[in-house]
Protein backbone atom coordinates (compact mmCIF):
# COMPACT_ATOMS: atom_id res chain seq x y z
CA UNK A 1 0.00 0.00 0.00
CA UNK A 2 1.45 3.54 -0.68
CA UNK A 3 1.98 6.25 1.54
CA UNK A 4 -0.67 9.04 1.66
CA UNK A 5 0.84 11.83 1.87
CA UNK A 6 0.49 14.74 4.94
CA UNK A 7 -1.92 17.02 5.25
CA UNK A 8 -4.05 15.46 2.11
CA UNK A 9 -7.67 15.89 2.63
CA UNK A 10 -9.60 12.25 3.22
CA UNK A 11 -11.84 11.30 0.21
CA UNK A 12 -15.54 11.72 1.05
CA UNK A 13 -17.66 8.23 1.92
CA UNK A 14 -20.63 7.67 4.01
CA UNK A 15 -21.36 4.71 6.63
CA UNK A 16 -24.25 3.67 8.56
CA UNK A 17 -23.87 5.05 12.27
CA UNK A 18 -25.27 3.17 15.45
CA UNK A 19 -28.85 3.74 14.74
CA UNK A 20 -28.40 2.77 10.66
CA UNK A 21 -28.55 6.42 9.84
CA UNK A 22 -26.03 7.19 6.76
CA UNK A 23 -23.84 9.52 7.86
CA UNK A 24 -20.94 11.35 5.34
CA UNK A 25 -17.54 12.52 6.76
CA UNK A 26 -18.56 15.72 4.55
CA UNK A 27 -20.86 16.41 7.24
CA UNK A 28 -17.97 16.83 10.15
CA UNK A 29 -16.62 19.21 7.37
CA UNK A 30 -14.02 21.74 9.63
CA UNK A 31 -14.43 19.31 12.76
CA UNK A 32 -11.84 17.24 13.80
CA UNK A 33 -12.95 13.60 13.38
CA UNK A 34 -11.54 10.47 14.84
CA UNK A 35 -12.64 6.64 12.76
CA UNK A 36 -12.39 3.58 14.38
CA UNK A 37 -12.56 0.19 12.19
CA UNK A 38 -12.34 -3.27 14.55
CA UNK A 39 -11.58 -5.71 12.70
CA UNK A 40 -13.96 -9.26 13.39
CA UNK A 41 -12.04 -12.38 15.06
CA UNK A 42 -13.63 -15.49 13.34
Amino acid sequence: MSKVPLNTPAPDFELPDYYGKLVRLSDFRGRNVLLVFNRGFM
